[in-house]
């Protein structure tokens, strides 16, 4: 069985979404594209480093976690405009890298079994001693 694209990179669309109205920042747009654009940023850097942490790429996870909270709209970190701009690009450049080197972890058929197998012990064991 063959996977589309999108089961195998399920944060694919998120990540291109953010990536663009990170570089459409650097355009002079109200103040409240930029409340938007961090509450988008945050979310797709939170769910990034979750995708990251299934994969175990650690390097990843610490990297948008900390995307996640310089974006973040619940406590902003306020810094002037020429500061931000190379902040947007940097991270639109990111978010379009990850796109394409993260992948959803592929478990083979094997690692399922091996998997339900662990949890039919474990049931088992609950069992014994419940």
């Amino acid at each position: 069985m063959t996977q589309s694209t999108l089961d195998k990179r399920p944060h694919l669309i998120p990540t291109i979404i953010a990536a663009i109205m990170l570089l459409l920042a650097l355009a002079p747009w109200p103040y409240g594209y930029y409340q938007v654009l961090r509450l988008v940023v945050c979310g797709v850097a939170v769910y990034v480093a979750f995708m990251a942490y299934t994969c175990q790429k650690m390097w990843t996870v610490w990297l948008f976690g900390f995307i996640a909270v310089l974006f973040n709209p619940l406590l902003p970190i306020y810094l002037s405009r020429h500061i931000w701009q190379p902040i947007d690009v940097l991270c639109g450049i990111l978010f379009m890298v990850i796109a394409v080197i993260l992948k959803e972890p592929i478990r083979s058929e094997g690692k399922k079994q091996e998997l339900r197998g662990k949890q039919d012990e474990r049931k088992s064991d609950n069992r014994k001693y419940g």
